[in-house]
């Protein structure tokens, strides 16, 4: 039985659209205002067309402050800090220390010895609380600080009209300013792969900002969006739930938990060069160990929706699992994240999804990610 221990100030706004507040992260999450397939389609493409808001409050805001919190951020997590210059944050992996992904994060500069590391379902606060003992430095939990998520196309023409240079807010820049006379912390982030922006604001505040954006933004489409939006948006723009995509949900025959970035590709996360980090040396000795890689599916000749479970298939050998699909309309295919046998992870490689109900569907292996391939939409200037 799920604990909700952490509160929402938009909760009564959520529950006045329908949504029945679900434990995520130990917050109450609108996952659905309402449960159709309509309505899951009109948010999905209200974000990749026009621009929807989110409260996404639930993740972990963590502030650490004092002359030792670059070292202890340095340790935990996989980035170079001493290259994230003040306004500035970047996406980063934290290990256990046998080198297996434990959690994922965005590392945010804010000033001199100040610092914010925003995550969700994993255990980076303990890691961080843990590496902090007897350190100067300051661990402190925020949940007054809510971040609401304004993400697709039209969002940055929405913001313009109350920002002045948002349009030149570099990806993973950050900015502190006004909006509807509010104290807020502009971050150029997301998690659909849409150009899009996090606002970061008091929860005194929270509602009155959720309630002008919407009320201003309606004319240019912008729409509140369900939290299990986050999932169709994300699958395909290669962007990995934890633990969804991970051991956690899908575990081993007989191994325990736990996944290297190698085998979730994100291997990237790790500055070139680093060590020192909590699992660095494991990790390294990883490299061309993968029991699996997380790749793409994509169905050959139908529209039908892979599931979470799904078996995959190839030359009549089980090589795989499904994690999460999706079949977009707008985008005429049904795609899926997938846990492959590293044999068959890659392009082309003609598969077999067993769905479930024993429905068999013609499929490939494909790279990620199948929306935005060159990533130019999150990033783009102007």
């Amino acid at each position: 039985m799920a604990i909700i221990w952490r509160h929402s100030a938009l909760a009564h706004r959520h529950a006045e659209i329908g949504g029945e507040l679900e434990d995520w992260n130990g917050m109450g999450t609108a996952w659905f205002y309402d449960h159709t397939p309509e309505r899951a389609k009109a948010d999905y493409e209200a974000i990749r067309t026009k621009a929807g808001l989110m409260d996404v409050s639930g993740l972990k805001k963590v502030h650490l402050v004092g002359e030792d919190a670059a070292y202890v951020i340095d340790r935990v997590t996989t980035r170079n800090v001493e290259k994230i210059g003040v306004g500035r944050s970047t996406y980063a992996s934290i290990l256990n220390s046998e080198g297996k992904f434990i959690d994922d994060c965005i590392i945010y500069h804010l000033a001199v010895n100040t610092w914010m590391v925003v995550h969700g379902t994993g255990t980076g606060m303990e890691q961080l609380t843990s590496v902090a003992a007897a350190k100067n430095v300051a661990v402190i939990m925020d949940d007054d600080l809510h971040d609401m998520s304004l993400q697709g196309p039209v969002a940055v023409d929405f913001l313009a009209n109350h920002i002045p240079g948002i349009r030149d807010l570099a990806y993973f820049g950050i900015i502190h300013t006004k909006l509807f006379g509010k104290n807020v912390m502009i971050s150029r982030t997301g998690y659909t792969g849409e150009r899009g922006y996090e606002i970061f604001v008091a929860a005194k505040d929270a509602v009155h900002v959720w309630d002008n954006i919407l009320a201003e933004g309606e004319s240019m489409g912008i729409r509140p969006c369900q939290f299990s939006t986050l999932d169709m948006l994300r699958i395909e723009s290669y962007l990995l739930f934890y633990p969804g995509d991970n051991s956690e949900t899908f575990p081993f025959d007989n191994e325990p938990c736990g996944d290297t970035i190698w085998e979730l590709g994100l291997e990237f996360t790790v500055s070139p060069g680093k060590e020192g980090f909590i699992g660095a040396e494991n990790h390294y000795a990883l490299e061309g160990k993968e029991r699996f890689k997380i790749y793409g599916v994509q169905l050959s000749d139908s529209m039908e929706q892979m599931e979470m479970h799904a078996r995959v298939m190839h030359e009549g050998k089980d090589v795989g699992v499904i994690t999460y699909g999706l079949s977009s309309e707008l985008n005429n295919y049904s795609v899926a994240i997938a846990r492959l046998d590293p044999s068959v992870a890659k392009a082309g490689t003609k598969l077999t999804v067993v769905q479930p109900n024993g429905t068999e569907l013609a499929a490939t292996a494909e790279e990620m990610p199948f929306y935005d391939k060159e990533k130019v939409i999150r990033a783009a200037k102007g």
